[in-house]
């Protein structure tokens, strides 16, 4: 049975490549299915419970394949976080006036949906020093998709007009860490119901900080 009762140790997430099972080639075996697992997993128990064991149990794969993907549960989740707001990401563009309408909107939609999503929630209820590292010390494999999708927005909307001058590298990075905040910090300071309002000050604020 999956390994649901009890607490995986820190080695655990970090641990080695087991004794080798049967054989079976890495790039035979959907990398979705091996994400939809863990995904099922962490929103069941918990990055912590969880082990690299379990996820190749539940994706019906051996270890040896598993761990020729990825090196511990840690690179498996990071990589099932990146995928999330991969997609998320594609879903909330929509047409716009202007570059910075654009941006603006996609922003704060997203904001509001990841705010949300079970997969964060439960890494922030019960597995949040899983964030500290990419709060902290470095950006991860998100970050960097996330600071790209900014980035190419503020140009387009440079190109016509509608945001205000200024390296946009260093434009992206300021809409990001708002949003990092608005995303992960606002349940704290207001109650669910009041979600919507948080998002609209968010859009104010946006708005005002990229206009020309």
């Amino acid at each position: 049975m999956m390994s649901q009762r009890r607490n995986v140790s820190e080695s655990e997430l970090h641990e080695e490549p087991q004794a080798a099972e049967t054989p079976r080639a890495a790039n035979a075996i959907p990398e979705q299915r091996i994400l939809d697992a863990a995904r099922d997993l962490l929103l069941a128990v918990g990055m912590r419970r969880m082990s690299m064991a379990d996820i190749a149990r539940r994706a019906d794969i051996s270890r040896a394949t598993l761990y020729r993907r990825w090196p511990n549960v840690r690179a498996v989740v990071a990589a099932l976080v990146t995928r999330e707001f991969t997609t998320f990401a594609a879903q909330v563009s929509a047409p716009a006036a202007t570059g910075r309408e654009s941006l603006v909107s996609a922003v704060t939609r997203l904001v509001g949906e990841l705010r949300i999503h079970p997969l964060l929630r439960k890494v922030v209820d019960v597995d949040p020093e899983f964030l500290i590292p990419y709060l902290f010390h470095r950006t991860g494999a998100t970050s960097d998709a996330q600071l790209e999708l900014i980035e190419d927005a503020i140009r387009l909307g440079q190109a016509d007009g509608s945001i205000r001058s200024g390296e946009p590298g260093m434009l992206a990075r300021a809409v990001l860490l708002t949003a990092w905040s608005f995303t992960l910090s606002g349940p704290v300071f207001v109650a669910d119901h009041a979600f919507p309002a948080l998002d609209s000050e968010l859009s104010v604020l946006l708005e005002r900080y990229l206009a020309p």
